[in-house]
């Protein structure tokens, strides 16, 4: 297992040295100069010489690999660098963006899966049943509906004509006032791509011979559920939530903007808007490792649901 992680982890470095280099020409290579933006004052126009001087500050006057080998030295070091707009260090500013994020995230995956598993479980066992029938429906509108319209639907439903939720805002560090509309809005989504995965990894499990064996043995029909059927199921499930829980790590733009939430994906829109590079490629690297990390932790939880997976240095 050791020897396997080392090995993953050792092909993770090509990955995040293309992310970094793609996403570093492409945002220089974006239409706007950064030091003209935050030099222009109050009447639209800007100082030359303030600009020069920020860009001689800022290393903006370097060539572009001279740039971007100065900031992957700094990374190597633990320095994502400091914002154009603030002058503080860019990891405080994800540091907190991505607390807010991380809270957000949690509430969402714990919503998703308390409606997806029981829905594709119910939806396997009764299958081509009504209740089947009517849980694969729920699951295609779940699907088919954006998250800025789910998401302003439930603000006018139970912010507006209801009062019962805030409609916007962070509270006191993300109470469960504030975070329920967006984790709702963000769980609904990914809860419906689950309970889909999971009803026909499910209803595979339960057409293996191991399954037919155990009930012609007299073994009750909730431990074939529950014991055989199920464990086995859940590899790609687990995939799939692994994958989504990388996805609302990284923050969901369009929720996060439409109910002020100051996570990661807020973060990086208006920072691109702003045109604060580091900010942005500091994001953008950040994001990056956080999904190569959750893949990798996907790829290990297997060995604990499945104990025929092994892992060795060979593969």
């Amino acid at each position: 297992m050791i020897d396997y992680v080392l090995k993953r982890m050792i092909q993770l470095i090509p990955a995040l040295l293309i992310v970094s280099v793609v996403s570093f020409s492409i945002i220089y290579f974006a239409p706007g100069d950064p030091a003209e933006t935050l030099c222009t004052g109050p009447d639209g126009t800007a100082n030359p010489k303030s600009v020069e001087a920020f860009r001689t500050k800022m290393g903006l006057d370097k060539p572009l690999y001279t740039q971007y080998l100065i900031w992957l030295n700094n990374v190597l070091h633990g320095d994502l660098g400091y914002s154009y707009q603030s002058g503080s260090p860019v990891f405080n500013h994800i540091k907190r963006a991505f607390g807010a994020t991380f809270k957000l995230s949690v509430v969402s995956l714990i919503i998703s899966l308390a409606i997806s598993i029981p829905l594709g479980i119910i939806s396997a066992i009764k299958q081509n049943s009504p209740v089947d029938v009517a849980c694969m429906v729920g699951a295609s509108l779940g699907v088919s509906m954006p998250n800025f319209w789910l998401g302003l639907l439930l603000m006018l439903l139970f912010g507006v004509y209801l009062g019962w939720l805030p409609v916007a805002g962070y509270g006191d560090g993300g109470d469960l006032e504030h975070i329920l509309l967006p984790a709702i809005t963000l769980g609904t989504g990914s809860a419906a791509i689950t309970a889909r995965l999971m009803r026909s990894s499910m209803l595979e499990a339960l057409g293996q011979d191991y399954i037919q064996t155990a009930r012609a043995k007299g073994v009750s029909e909730r431990i074939v559920i529950s014991k055989h059927a199920l464990k086995n199921a859940l590899i790609p499930v687990v995939t799939m939530i692994g994958l989504n829980f990388g996805y609302l790590l990284n923050g969901s733009i369009v929720v996060e903007t439409i109910f002020g939430w100051p996570g990661i994906g807020r973060l990086t829109i208006d920072s691109i808007n702003m045109r604060d590079y580091m900010m942005v490629q500091g994001c953008i690297m950040f994001v990056a490792i956080l999904f190569v990390v959750i893949n990798l932790l996907v790829d290990i939880s297997y060995r604990y649901i499945d104990p025929r997976i092994r892992y060795d240095a060979a593969r």
